[in-house]
Order: structure tokens, then C-alpha cells, then sequence
């Protein structure tokens, strides 16, 4: 039996009404790539009608297939899940807000044939998203680069194709705190990138809210970065020398210039302003010492409730 050429990946949370859209722009795509794909969708415990009409599209066609969690994971755990549930040559992640064109497969697959292990979807434009949205994620992405190790692609999301030693690798990676585009970057391996246009939704609205983009960001910063811990240990130190100067300088101008540092307001802002630092070095020590507690607990990254892949076949594999 011939083995499947390219694997489509799509996580799903409430987009009932772009899937059938979303499909037939795919079969359209892969039509002019290769017979032998796959379509993976995973459903991440929507609450409208997505999982009924994911059944209905895998009733018409023995290559769609599906994972239906048991709750709402999480993006990037639903497209972990998918990784590792994926038969392919080469795999493709794309969401299903059909801000993403399908029709760039084609394109990443060309430069997946020239060799390359990751071929990323970087954003030239970015329509239907907010000043302040395209803002916080162009600093984000931009600091985050410049405190890592390793070379983060800017302006790309999880749209890419990767091949399969990458999605091995990716699957050899336990950490429960998924940051995939940070993950795949730091794999290395040879990359490159196709540039487009990102289109606005065409139904519904994102499900990343400023709080999941939030935490996403620190799931970033926190899993391939110690410099905020560098940062606060440094700051601690320059404001343990800057205390010893002020009590140097109390002391003196007291029994030299004779002239007591007295007021309420200066204890006031120092307190505040050491209680603060306090309170935030603390704060950035807890994100990675929870970090460690959600990984010792080694729980199931995801559990399945529903699916139609053949597991067993999966794992003679």
C-alpha cells in the first residue's frame, strides 16, 4: 500500500461554518500535488456544530479523518495531537478560519521538494486584525528573538509544512507547555519561507483572546529563554547596591552635614517601589517553577473521546 505523500493538519474550536468551505479548497489544492494525502481534523472540544459536519465531510471520503478530544485542549495541543496521529512524508498545519489560503500548499510543498525540512507561511499583510493586535504581536515575536538562542522566524504563525524526521523529532519533546513555532525553530534543520497575504475571517470571530495570546507569549519567553530569571536576579543586585548607597548617604549627611532624611513619601514610594520588584521576581521565578510541577505530574498531554484512525495499524507502523 502506498504510503501517504502530504498530511493536512487542522485544529478545530467552533468553525462549523468554514469547514465545508475549507475542504473544498483543499481536495482542489491536493488534487494538483498528489493522490495519496491525508486530512486530519482535530476536533478541541467545540461547542457548535463543527464535530457533525467533520463526520459528515469523513462519511464522503476515506482519506478525511478526525480526533474528537474530550475538551477544549488548546490550539497547540490539538495540533500536537495531530502530529502525533499524522502518516505522512511531509505535513502541513493550517487553522480552519480560512484566514490562511489552502492554496499556498502548493507552494510550501514545491520548496519541500528542493529539500527544505520547514517551510513557513510568513505574513507580508494582515487583513481583518486590529492595529493593536498586529502591534503586541510584532514587538512579541521581535523580543522574543532577541532572547533566545537560536533564529525565530518573524511575522509566521503554525501555518507550515514540515517533514517527517521534524515531526519525530517534535514528538520526542515531552514538555506539556506546547509553543510549537518556538519548538520547530529550535530543531534547526534546513527552512525556509513563502510569503502571503493573510486574509480576515470569513465567519465567527478568534478564539484567542488577549489572555491566550498572553499566556502562549510566556509559554514562549519561559521555555527557550532564562533571561527573565537573568533579568530580575540583575535587577535585585542593582537595587541591593543602590539601598547601600542611600544608607551611606543617610549616614553621612546625619553626622557630617548634619541634616536627618526625614518624610513619609520617600519610605512610602521605596517600600512600593521594592515591594513591587519583589512581587514581580517572585511572579517570573512561579511561571517556572510551575512549569516544572505540570511536567513531573506527567498527565496525558490530551485525551481523545472519539476517532476514526485505526491506532493499532498506527503503531505497527
Amino acid at each position: 500500500m502506498q504510503d501517504n505523500e502530504i498530511s493536512i493538519i487542522i485544529p478545530v474550536y467552533n468553525e462549523c461554518n468554514n469547514l465545508q468551505d475549507l475542504y473544498d479548497r483543499l481536495i482542489k489544492t491536493l488534487a494538483g500535488i498528489t493522490d495519496y494525502y491525508e486530512i486530519l481534523f482535530i476536533n478541541d472540544g467545540s461547542t457548535d456544530d463543527s464535530m457533525s459536519k467533520i463526520r459528515a465531510i469523513a462519511e464522503t471520503n476515506q482519506k478525511v479523518l478526525f480526533i474528537d478530544l474530550s475538551r477544549n485542549f488548546g490550539h497547540q495541543i490539538a495540533v500536537s495531537a495531530g502530529l502525533e496521529h499524522c502518516n505522512a512524508n511531509c505535513t502541513v498545519i493550517i487553522d480552519s478560519d480560512l484566514q490562511d489560503p489552502p492554496e499556498l500548499i502548493a507552494d510550501l510543498y514545491s520548496k519541500y521538494k528542493e529539500g527544505f525540512d520547514v517551510v513557513y507561511a510568513k505574513r507580508e499583510k494582515r487583513k481583518g486584525e486590529s492595529f493593536l493586535k498586529k502591534l503586541t504581536a510584532k514587538l512579541y515575536y521581535r523580543l522574543l528573538k532577541s532572547i533566545v538562542s537560536f533564529e525565530i522566524p518573524l511575522d509566521a504563525g503554525d501555518f507550515r509544512l514540515v517533514s517527517k524526521k521534524v515531526i519525530n523529532a517534535i514528538i520526542s519533546m515531552p514538555e506539556q507547555n506546547k509553543f510549537l513555532r518556538g519548538q520547530i525553530a529550535w530543531l534547526g534543520f534546513k527552512q525556509t519561507h513563502v510569503l502571503y497575504h493573510r486574509d480576515s475571517r470569513k465567519y465567527g470571530k478568534s478564539a484567542y483572546t488577549y489572555s491566550k495570546m498572553f499566556r502562549l507569549a510566556f509559554d514562549g519567553i519561559t521555555g527557550f529563554s532564562d533571561k527573565p530569571l537573568l533579568f530580575v536576579s540583575r535587577l535585585g543586585f542593582v537595587i541591593s547596591i543602590f539601598s547601600f548607597l542611600l544608607i551611606i548617604f543617610a549616614v553621612f549627611s546625619h553626622y557630617v552635614l548634619e541634616q536627618t532624611i526625614t518624610g513619609w513619601t520617600s519610605l512610602i514610594i521605596s517600600a512600593s517601589f521594592i515591594g513591587g520588584i519583589q512581587l514581580l521576581s517572585i511572579g517570573v521565578i512561579g511561571e517556572y517553577i510551575s512549569r516544572i510541577n505540570v511536567n513531573v505530574k506527567n498527565r496525558p498531554l490530551y485525551i481523545v473521546d472519539a476517532s476514526n484512525i485505526d491506532t493499532s495499524e498506527k503503531k505497527e507502523k
